[in-house]
């Protein structure tokens, strides 16, 4: 008789254990899902972050080959070349967004 008293507390126990198992497998998955849900927030915050700067630093470039532009009717062709690649590249960060660039670096790296 003891031994089923035995084996009844040991099936209690086991039990006890699985579902204690059970919840903190759950506890952790959910921990482990919000997890991912913050840092994938964080990363569009951040990607829209840097895609909100791209217009300010398009203008930027665009203001200094203008100025370069202006000066260089008094310097050489090199500031008048200078003012077009910094036009050119106002001109790529304007339109191309930070997925893109990331493919035209990519290409290039292949190359």
């Amino acid at each position: 008789m003891n031994d089923d008293k035995t084996q009844g507390t040991n099936d209690e126990n086991a039990g006890g254990t699985a579902t204690a198992a059970t919840r903190v497998k759950e506890q952790v998955t959910g921990t482990l899902a919000d997890a991912k849900d913050k840092v994938t927030e964080f990363g569009r915050q951040s990607v829209d972050k840097l895609n909100d700067s791209r217009e300010s630093a398009a203008g930027a470039l665009e203001r200094t080959a203008s100025s370069l532009h202006s000066s260089g009717d008094s310097m050489s062709s090199f500031a008048h070349s200078t003012a077009d690649s910094l036009q050119a590249t106002a001109d790529y960060v304007r339109r191309t967004d930070l997925k893109g660039m990331a493919n035209d670096v990519g290409e290039i790296v292949k190359r």
